[in-house]
């Protein structure tokens, strides 16, 4: 595809940014969240169809928590490739690509969907599903290039938040037809998503741009690797975002298993905890673009640990709706997070352009640069997170039938992440100039 270029972009340029910039900008990011979205569907689509695969499928809780550890694992690996395809093939014609891309797993799943089917076949198509995981890595790095540092907070917000509303609105999806239909229908929902998907890559065809600065750079994904700072906030996005997809795969197995659920009863409270977190992203980004990522995202690890304490007594003492509480509340801390983590990427790159003596307008380029290919190792690394917790709940059931044991797991990976924001980004034991070179200052 040739696709629609844009020759120049200096978003940092306040003149150009009123007078054209944000336009085109929002227009692309409104379009990019639509195809987002749809991939987060689909990649989180086996949450949902286990809910519907009773008895007669013959797959246990673990072989269950198998096939959306699956999905989860490819999801995580494609991002990287995903990534770099936006400056290889453009922003535009990427989200083309990848958006009818979403048709192959979802035919799939359609057609396989039905007792009797092998359990090897299941994994198959769950891994198919995974590339919906990849379209959030290659959009966020889309995005980034449109937006100026003092926005990007918000708009990386917004565009993760409006993509990761795909997860509840799936298991909407599921609810209603389980709701309305029976647990023996899971085709509907799988049908409805068909024409969803023609629909995003139709107006990305149309409505969205490339930008021709953004070129592909394998100087950047080196540098980008090489900076420890990528691999420190990989470890913080495993905490907030792999906690996020990690929870919305497995919570309504854990209600079923755990607490005796039925599959209705499960689907009416699975998509509760996802609306919340994907909702409130927005507001941790525009938090961190008003009081540093850094400190919001220490608030945020703190507040899971306390959230993830309720959880572990609820589950010992089998009470419903004290568990409710504490997961829906770790939901909302993952969604805020989310929101503040991505906000401190490209404050950590700009922060370090700036302190090695370049001006604002080459430090605001240098942050574009490696931070768009951070962004794909980081988002990558974070989502094996939700790989872990899946794995983590695998075995817990297994070996107790209780999720007891993940969580307390869960609870000494959230003190890790506190104890790392805090020695890392706002221990104050050195001159800011300092601080600034490695990225501490203001992120």
């Amino acid at each position: 595809m040739a696709g629609r270029w844009i020759e120049s972009w200096e978003p940092e340029d306040e003149t150009f940014w009123r007078e054209r910039g944000e336009r085109v900008a929002r227009r692309n990011l409104w379009f990019s969240v639509l195809s987002e979205h749809i991939g987060f569907s689909i990649w989180t689509l086996w949450s949902v169809m286990v809910l519907f695969m009773g008895p007669e499928y013959g797959i246990d809780p673990a072989g269950k928590f198998f096939l959306i550890s699956t999905a989860t694992l490819v999801g995580a690996l494609v991002r990287v490739p995903y990534t770099f395809a936006v400056a290889r093939f453009g922003g535009r014609n990427w989200t083309v690509v990848s958006a009818v891309g979403l048709l192959v797993p979802t035919i799939a799943a359609y057609l396989v969907m039905e007792p009797g089917t092998s359990y090897s076949t299941f994994v198959a198509v769950a891994a198919l599903t995974g590339i919906g995981g990849g379209n959030f890595a290659s959009s966020m790095t889309n995005i980034n290039a449109f937006f100026p540092l003092r926005e990007k907070g918000w708009a990386l917000g917004i565009n993760a938040g409006g993509g990761n509303i795909g997860v509840p609105v799936v298991q909407l999806a599921g609810l209603l037809v389980i709701g309305t239909l029976g647990a023996s229908h899971p085709r509907v929902v799988l049908g409805v998503y068909i024409p969803l998907i023609i629909l995003a890559a139709v107006c990305a065809a149309l409505y969205m741009d490339n930008l021709r600065p953004v070129r592909n750079d394998a100087g950047a994904a080196v540098d980008a690797a090489r900076d420890p700072h990528t691999w420190i906030m990989s470890v913080l996005y495993i905490g907030t975002f792999g906690s996020f997809i990690g929870y919305s795969f497995a919570f309504g197995l854990v209600l079923q298993t755990q607490f005796g659920r039925t599959p209705l009863q499960a689907a009416s409270l699975t998509f509760i905890g996802p609306l919340l977190g994907s909702v409130i992203r927005p507001v941790g980004g525009r938090l961190a673009d008003r009081y540093g990522g850094a400190r919001i995202t220490l608030a945020a690890f703190v507040a899971m640990a306390a959230a993830t304490g309720v959880v572990i007594r609820a589950s010992q003492t089998a009470s419903l709706p004290v568990f409710l509480v504490g997961f829906i509340a770790l939901f909302v801390l993952t969604g805020l997070g989310n929101g503040s983590t991505y906000k401190m990427i490209p404050g950590i790159f700009h922060a370090k352009a700036i302190a090695q003596g370049l001006d604002e307008e080459s430090a605001a380029a240098h942050g574009r640069r490696l931070s768009g290919a951070a962004m794909g190792l980081i988002g990558a690394v974070g989502a094996l997170g939700g790989l872990a917790i899946n794995l983590a709940f695998r075995q817990s059931f297994q070996d107790s039938g209780t999720g007891t044991a993940a969580f307390w797991s869960f609870l000494a990976f959230y003190g890790v992440c506190s104890a790392l924001t805090w020695a890392v980004y706002l221990r104050r034991t050195e001159p800011v100039a300092s601080r600034a070179r490695f990225g501490y200052a203001d992120v």
